[in-house]
């Protein structure tokens, strides 16, 4: 290979990966949130909304899962920076038409490289958190749909995704 493939920013010129070197970025205020869902039975739907599940309080400590891992993102995958996020939130709604839950998390800080993978993250674990809570009574759930809906700030600028609510 013969130069940086163009858009890939973690591809060096010989096609190796590599950390991207951010020291010369401005420093932005950056936002960005996911999304995702654990598709269930609706018996299964009942019981945890009820706080009826085995293992306990499902969608707090799917909440509280989503959160330390957005903290732990650059522990999980290679190569993205520690960052210091000044603001997590996981937000997790019931969704009868599933039917299951819906799982959406916002990752902010003020820094020189985005937080959309800290957002992702946040999904992905807290949607297994709750796989891995309910499975006693479910286990053909199912987890889809996780996306970025939405990120601002940096070079790149905003984006929004076109199917996002």
């Amino acid at each position: 290979m013969s130069g940086a493939k163009p858009g890939l920013t973690h591809i060096g010129a010989s096609g190796e990966a590599h950390m991207v070197d951010v020291s010369d970025k401005a420093e932005t205020v950056r936002i960005a949130t996911a999304e995702g869902h654990v598709k269930m039975a609706s018996e299964t739907l009942a019981l945890i909304v009820q706080g009826n599940a085995k293992k306990g309080d499902v969608i707090g400590t799917a909440r509280l899962a989503g959160i330390m891992a957005a903290k732990r993102t650059a522990d999980l995958i290679p190569l993205c920076h520690p960052l210091m996020l000044t603001k997590v939130t996981v937000e997790i709604a019931e969704d009868a038409a599933l039917p299951g839950l819906r799982v959406t998390a916002t990752a902010k800080l003020s820094g020189k490289t985005g937080v959309e993978m800290e957002a992702l993250t946040a999904v992905s674990v807290a949607c297994l958190t709750i796989y891995d809570m309910a499975k006693a009574a479910d286990k053909a759930m199912e987890i889809g749909g996780i996306r970025l809906l939405e990120k601002s700030g940096g070079k790149s600028g905003d984006f929004r995704h076109p199917e996002a609510r």
